[in-house]
């Protein structure tokens, strides 16, 4: 069995850049195991390589440019914090791997894929618990807190224990794949590498560190890999919510169409449904800062993105933009060395992106606001136009 010993650091601190640097020189290890995964790996490295990222037409193609937004607005929080105290976060990574391969020390990556850990953790989360984290992160990037933080103390045990006791409060599901699958993910390569008779020193986050000593203390607790690296399947909510609206619209105009109220109501409610969705589709995108073309296609085609569960408004507002802002893979790499949100805002692909996300979310208000206020719009009451409607159709139809 081979020797082991764990840092625990903060990433965005001096203290634990000087911990790291100290226990190489001490420990002498053969191998230092650091908490990263290729495609992060490759990005402390700068490396052009295909983990460093996507390629822009597919991030648009994904469907999932909210889960991108959060991880991107995950990243640039923990790199304000460094950027306070002039460090940036993953440095202590940097430095550690920096020595070993000036010692000609093997580097093991331990931590699980990060698109996995981000794929788990937003499927994972309930409605609620996506909505407090986008409120949270809107508070970090805002900075209407105020609250300034002690990097140093994010090593301290009893610090990190009632940090991470109140982020499972927060968000049970999103502490369970960013923390507690990792400590389990981590753990079960650690005992992998300590197989060999070798030295290991491992750096990782202090967040981990007594989790994964509890797993290596009693292994025979650790869940199967399989499970900790399986996509978690859940119902296409998405598709049966548009599916729904789309049969609610239908049932809907047959209705009107049967009550007899008159042509004049149907072409109203179908213009209302082109407006509201239209513009609330357009809001999300000026409001992403979006160019006012990107804007138009959006109210142009909610109505009709908004009725096929396939379909997004904000896809083609996104190529709209993109056609425009002509973003490039280059723009990966400014969005992780972005110094502020408003520098962030200014790159090509985040904009195209937010464009999307914002686009989607201002078409889905609009489908919901139609039909909360579609009837006072129209001065009808729903109980009587339903009622005749209903009457007409099982004449018509002679039930």
């Amino acid at each position: 069995m081979g020797e082991l010993k764990i840092i625990g650091t903060a990433h965005v601190s001096q203290k634990s850049i000087d911990e790291v640097t100290s226990a190489i020189a001490v420990f002498e290890p053969d191998i230092i195991a650091v908490e990263l995964d290729a495609p992060r790996y490759a990005a402390l490295k700068q490396q052009e390589a295909s983990t460093e990222g996507p390629t822009v037409s597919e991030i648009l193609s994904s469907g999932n440019t909210t889960q991108l937004l959060i991880q991107w607005l995950l990243a640039y929080v923990q790199r304000k914090i460094g950027m306070n105290v002039g460090i940036e976060p993953g440095a202590e990574m940097k430095e550690a791997i920096r020595l070993a391969e000036e010692k000609g020390l093997r580097v093991a990556l331990i931590d699980r894929d990060i698109r996995i850990t981000l794929s788990r953790f937003w499927t994972g989360m309930t409605f609620r618990e996506k909505l407090r984290m986008i409120y949270a992160l809107a508070i970090s990037i805002t900075g209407v807190s105020g609250e300034e933080i002690d990097i140093d103390a994010l090593t301290d045990q009893d610090v990190v224990a009632l940090a991470l006791e109140e982020f499972r409060a927060f968000s049970p599901n999103g502490a369970k794949a960013l923390i507690d699958e990792r400590d389990a993910y981590l753990a079960h390569n650690l005992l992998q590498l300590e197989r060999g008779d070798q030295r290991i020193l491992a750096i990782i986050g202090a967040g981990h560190k007594e989790g994964v000593s509890r797993y290596l203390q009693k292994p025979e607790t650790l869940p199967p890999v399989h499970d900790l690296t399986t996509q978690i399947r859940r119902p296409p909510w998405g598709k049966i919510l548009g599916t729904l609206v789309l049969a609610l619209f239908l049932s809907l105009f047959v209705i009107i169409a049967f009550s007899g109220v008159g042509y004049d109501v149907l072409i109203g409610a179908f213009l209302w449904w082109i407006a509201i969705n239209g513009t609330l589709a357009a809001l999300g995108t000026l409001l992403a800062r979006g160019h006012p073309i990107s804007a138009g296609v959006a109210f142009s085609l909610a109505w009709l993105t908004s009725l096929n569960p396939l379909l997004a408004a904000g896809w083609f507002a996104a190529i709209a933009e993109a056609k425009i802002r002509k973003p490039a893979l280059a723009d990966m790499k400014a969005i992780s060395q972005a110094e502020s949100f408003s520098e962030m805002s200014q790159i090509p692909l985040f904009r195209v992106v937010l464009v999307a996300a914002l686009a989607n979310i201002g078409s889905t208000l609009g489908t919901f606001v139609y039909f909360i206020f579609i009837f006072p719009l129209l001065g009808i009451d729903p109980r009587i136009l339903i009622a005749d409607g209903l009457s007409n159709i099982v004449s018509f139809f002679g039930f």
